[in-house]
């Protein structure tokens, strides 16, 4: 099984971006933490970020026919970036949407995500533990509905 991970903007400054609201860990460690985690479930894992909302799009599309699955943190992109949420639904690859803080008690306009009601589910507020959430929960719902 081949689950994507994809991480939109400003991302990569995890670790030093506002830590009272994000944490200390770097997008670095959480990709190792995951791919540790992937490799426990036995599970293939491919990772990318980055800060453009083309380059998503684009490797959203990708996954059509390559991924079983994705886990993703759109950032900003969540709120505002119907491309997104359209390439989504194009590739139609089960999705896990994943979120450091929690969504829904911080600025009115970050309560909306364009992409939740398509997604299998949603992992909001556990900071870097998120993301494994968010695995796990994928692998288990792909799992039950198609077998290991």
């Amino acid at each position: 099984m081949h689950i994507a991970v994809l991480n939109g903007p400003n991302l990569n400054l995890l670790g030093e971006r506002e830590p009272e609201l994000y944490g200390r860990t770097t997008l670095a460690e959480i990709e190792a933490r995951t791919r540790e985690r992937a490799r426990a479930l036995g599970i293939d894992v491919s990772w990318t970020q980055t800060n453009h909302e083309g380059e998503l799009v684009d490797a959203i599309q990708r996954l059509k026919g390559k991924a079983d699955g994705l886990v993703i943190n759109a950032a900003a992109y969540t709120h505002t970036s119907l491309a997104v949420r359209d390439a989504l639904l194009a590739v139609r690859v089960p999705f896990v949407e994943v979120h450091l803080s929690n969504l829904f008690a911080r600025e009115p306009e970050r309560r909306r995500s364009m992409l939740a009601d398509a997604a299998v589910g949603m992992v909001t507020g556990f900071g870097a533990e998120s993301y494994r959430l968010g695995l796990e929960g994928l692998v288990g719902y792909l799992q039950a509905r198609h077998g290991p």
